[in-house]
């Protein structure tokens, strides 16, 4: 509930676009190892759709601190982010596309859960707004995925 108080819209925002960027980057570089035509394709318009939404949220970002959007998405990956650390623990190992979109279907169903716990919390309604979109973008996300995966291994939807 402390953090009811410290996060305002911009800090919001900011995170949300950084979220973004994160899913982006892992979708991005994913792609690059895929062999299979239909999971590098799903993976490649994920990682345009998350540019789009960090897009967005940059839109109406009132910080000075990213001074373009271009600079921003173009930067390396955050090598910290859950997505990264993910993406690069399966690239050491057997690299598969299954486990790529198991893992990519693990993230979405994280982040959904933790941005929607997140929302809960807080108080100011602008804030809560752009949890709750990043949240419902997150959920679409995990349907495509979800759907591809059946799919491409012969499993039901």
């Amino acid at each position: 509930m402390a953090m009811t108080q410290k996060i305002n819209v911009q800090k919001a925002i900011k995170e949300a676009m950084q979220t973004e960027k994160d899913a982006m980057d892992f979708y991005k570089y994913g792609a690059e190892k895929m062999s299979d035509e239909k999971a590098k394709k799903t993976f490649e318009l994920l990682a345009r759709e998350e540019a789009q939404h960090a897009h967005s949220f940059y839109n109406i970002y009132k910080g000075g601190d990213i001074p373009s959007f271009d600079e921003f998405i173009q930067s390396p990956p955050d090598t910290e982010s859950s997505w990264w650390k993910a993406l690069q623990k399966i690239m050491m190992g057997d690299f598969d596309e299954r486990k790529a979109m198991e893992l990519a279907l693990d993230e979405e169903e994280a982040l959904e859960k933790h941005l929607r716990e997140v929302a809960e919390q807080m108080t100011d309604p602008e804030v809560k707004a752009i949890y709750l979109a990043n949240a419902n973008s997150t959920h679409h996300h995990f349907e495509v995925i979800r759907d591809d995966y059946a799919d491409i291994f012969g499993l039901p939807a």
